[in-house]
């Protein structure tokens, strides 16, 4: 399985992202974890990472229902972005982590390339782990 350094979780609720980072912490998953509570920020920060020749988070622990942009925005913006830009090929591994269990929300998150699986919230560690093996070998 390919090291992950960093983690990204794109939520706008405080108690996942602090019970996400606690879950990978504990774990030893991985030594950076970052995270932004709407889409907006997130894709600014990646953005001015790939602008200025930086890595992207590894994996990304997107929310679907976020203020500002939710997660279908996020993933349109970015993909847009990717198909203007010849120079943009960092493979990027996005994961839907959600309380929803709309099964439409899942259909439509296997429409993005990046999306490479739908989890729902809580997240186990060895639920997110077998995800990881499942969609992340490279490397």
């Amino acid at each position: 399985m390919k090291t992950i350094n960093e983690v990204c979780i794109i939520d706008d609720d405080k108690i996942t992202i602090m019970l996400t980072k606690k879950r990978l912490s504990m774990a030893n998953f991985c030594p950076n974890i970052s995270s932004f509570e709407n889409g907006k920020r997130a894709y600014d920060n990646f953005i001015d990472r790939i602008n200025n020749n930086l890595n992207l988070p590894d994996l990304i622990l997107l929310d679907i229902n976020m203020p500002i942009w939710d997660a279908w925005d996020f993933l349109d913006e970015l993909t847009k972005f990717k198909d203007n830009r010849s120079d943009f090929t960092e493979e990027i591994c996005i994961f839907i982590m959600t309380s929803s269990i709309n099964p439409q929300d899942e259909l439509k998150s296997k429409t993005y390339s990046f999306v490479k699986d739908f989890l729902i919230k809580p997240i186990d560690e060895k639920i997110l782990i077998n995800a990881i093996e499942k969609n992340h070998n490279k490397g």
